[in-house]
């Protein structure tokens, strides 16, 4: 008699989406991203900086009305220039996602504002792919809290042909500076470390009139403060930006719709060649 031997179908991967959510306005969700939200099969998870935190992400989604399903996961991404213990946090979360679309569950990520933009999903898609290059990943776009703090401060982010520049403001004082000779818009992300060298590098420039601060923008907690000077010596959020404008920057004249770059934009080319 013929031993038959029995073999499970294997299962299909799930996916895992980075699921964007904006800065804090539950009404800033893409329908997109409330699509899979409501899927009653995908498993959430959501990033702390802390096990005793909780996640700015998952508060979004709730305070959107949205139910937090029976599988759900923290997975830690502390807060340290530690390079060797985020590679670790990094590969654990990784790992853990792994294992959970190796059982064909599609894994929803929960990012607040633009999974592509300065988020702790890109730190665990790359990791992700570095132990599966097979991995399934989509990224559903959001709204970027410079944005929304544009929106909520009416105040455009660029016109006509302005330059902007994103810049964590960690990139330190010597480095803003410069870029304010050739940038029309600065958004200077996470201020809280050098906020006070900052108020008086603008006040120098004679720019604290042109600039804006924000922090978590589009929450209930938001905060906006015109008058950036009197920030000056107080604790501010983490989750908070410098919109500043340059409205005096040299620039080239306009030449056919385009400007002409600027004889320091010339010799610094040169330089390079």
């Amino acid at each position: 008699m013929t031993e038959l031997h029995v073999t499970s179908p294997s299962v299909a991967p799930g996916r895992l989406f980075g699921v964007s959510l904006g800065p804090g306005d539950p009404g800033l969700i893409t329908r997109r991203a409330w699509a899979l939200l409501e899927r009653p099969d995908a498993v959430w998870t959501y990033p702390v900086r802390s096990l005793r935190k909780e996640s700015y992400a998952l508060d979004i989604a709730l305070r959107a009305g949205l139910t937090l399903p029976g599988k759900h996961q923290a997975l830690l991404f502390p807060m340290t220039h530690d390079v060797e213990k985020l590679a670790r946090h990094w590969l654990k979360a990784a790992e853990a996602v792994k294992a959970l679309l190796a059982t064909g569950q599609d894994v929803l990520f929960l990012v607040e504002g633009d999974a592509s933009t300065y988020a702790s999903f890109c730190y665990l898609a790359r990791v992700l792919r570095e132990l599966d290059a097979e991995a399934n990943i989509d990224i559903v776009p959001g709204v970027t809290s410079f944005n929304a703090a544009c929106a909520q401060l009416q105040m455009p982010l660029s016109e006509q042909d302005d330059t902007i520049a994103i810049v964590p403001a960690a990139y330190g004082i010597a480095a803003v500076e410069k870029m304010l000779d050739d940038f029309d818009t600065l958004v200077l992300m996470k201020v809280k470390p050098l906020l006070d060298d900052l108020i008086v590098l603008l006040e120098r420039r004679g720019l604290l009139p042109y600039s804006r601060f924000i922090e978590k923008a589009g929450s209930p907690m938001e905060r906006v403060v015109h008058n950036v000077a009197e920030l000056k010596g107080t604790k501010v959020n983490y989750l908070s930006l410098l919109l500043v404008k340059n409205p005096n920057r040299e620039r080239g004249e306009m030449l056919r719709g385009c400007r002409k770059k600027t004889s320091t934009e010339i010799e610094e080319e040169e330089i390079q060649e």
